[in-house]
């Protein structure tokens, strides 16, 4: 571990020793949480552009995915 400093306002550090303390937890800990996951939503949210860019840049063509319509389990 390594230990950073950062500057927060003083309202988001009660918040979240509020926050911290009702998960039982401390605040470094709720952090790094909140951390990785605002890091795992980047990385989605990344995946997701790339993936309408690469749509934008060749769209699905009429007809292309016709073949699989008989594959498909559509519940009742």
């Amino acid at each position: 571990m390594k230990t950073v400093q950062m500057t927060l306002d003083e309202v988001l550090v009660e918040e979240v020793d509020r926050a911290a303390e009702s998960m039982g937890t401390t605040r470094s800990a709720f952090t790094r949480e909140a951390l990785r996951a605002a890091l795992a939503r980047r990385h989605e949210l990344d995946l997701e552009r790339k993936h309408r860019a690469g749509y934008a840049a060749k769209p699905v063509a009429p007809g292309e995915f016709d073949g699989w319509d008989d594959e498909q389990v559509w519940p009742g």
